[in-house]
């Protein structure tokens, strides 16, 4: 497959620094022949895209998005992330959702025999996506992921949605939030969206610094859901917690040394409300909890006295939609 040439007027073979992108204005990287990758600008891992952009490696940070040349590597704003898409249902459903643009598809040289790689394929030459087969290690040394499943996709990094966006009210709809304390552990995070998809969640409520945003891993567990599921980055999670009080929305948190059961939740459930869940092992930090109108537990009726935080969130996201179905 011949490489695209740049675009005329721009400058000569603009410079990439090993996980980045052209620079903005110019014109795409030239790319190599025969599995279309770009230039690395010296770097010995990982692969670029035909006719423009590179990308990161596994080293690069599990929160943030990928940089580009001029960019600092640790952005003061952190974004959600999502430029790399890995993994056969969640690059299917970033296709069909067609929220984002897709820049290209790599598809390993020598997969196993499965239909939806074949849908994937299909989908994309029917949206004009670009789609590259690579070959299988180098595929790997591209993901970010354990197991990307012979296919991964880059696109352009989810949009945000507004905190007030999600506050507001719509007829018949009473609000349906789950907010995340500072769970850093992607697998979690991934599960955790999948689940408020599942149950009609409306939002969820992330912090900007100190929790995992959309990494590859967080997207492939997601299963597709990142594409589905409103997000909204918040500078503090207790001062968002307090407008989302404000919007009279009950706030209501998982501890598991709470007295009060989730399933006493009742009418309250049916009103707007939002679940607050608490990072991994360190549970709701104090300020997160001092927000909360109630806060109920999970009743452990064995010898193990928690649940992993995406088990917690499936638990509590369909009890309060039990509620509502009846």
């Amino acid at each position: 497959m011949k490489p695209k040439k740049p675009a005329q007027g721009g400058p000569r073979g603009a410079r990439t620094s090993g996980t980045g992108k052209p620079r903005s204005g110019g014109a795409a990287a030239r790319s190599t022949s025969g599995t279309g990758g770009a230039r690395s600008g010296g770097s010995s891992r990982g692969g670029g895209v035909t006719g423009g952009r590179q990308f990161s490696s596994r080293g690069a940070g599990r929160t943030g998005k990928i940089a580009a040349p001029g960019e600092p590597k640790h952005p003061t704003e952190k974004t959600l992330g999502g430029e790399q898409v890995e993994g056969r249902q969640a690059v299917r459903e970033l296709l069909i959702a067609g929220k984002r643009r897709v820049r290209e598809i790599w598809v390993s040289a020598d997969p196993e025999e499965n239909e939806v790689i074949g849908d994937i394929v299909e989908i994309a030459r029917t949206m004009r996506v670009q789609v590259t087969e690579v070959a299988h290690k180098r595929l790997d040394a591209q993901a970010r992921s354990e197991a990307p499943q012979g296919v991964l996709a880059f696109a352009a990094p989810l949009q945000e949605t507004e905190l007030a966006t999600l506050l507001k009210r719509r007829p018949n709809h009473a609000p349906f939030l789950v907010a995340v304390d500072g769970v850093t552990d992607p697998g979690n995070l991934g599960a955790l969206l999948r689940c408020c998809d599942g149950a009609g969640v409306h939002g969820v409520i992330l912090p900007r610094h100190r929790a995992v945003h959309v990494t590859p891993t967080v997207a492939k567990s997601a299963a597709g859901a990142v594409e589905h599921v409103p997000m909204a980055l918040v500078g503090g999670l207790p001062a968002a917690l307090a407008r989302v009080k404000e919007a009279g929305i009950w706030v209501v948190g998982l501890d598991d040394e709470a007295d009060r059961s989730l399933f006493e939740l009742g009418d309250l459930a049916v009103e707007g409300i939002c679940l607050v869940l608490g990072a991994e092992g360190n549970g709701l930090s104090r300020l997160v909890r001092e927000r909360c109108d109630m806060i109920v537990s999970i009743p452990m009726l064995g010898r193990l006295s928690s649940l992993n935080v995406s088990a917690a969130a499936a638990l509590a996201t369909y009890e309060v939609t039990r509620h509502r179905a009846t």
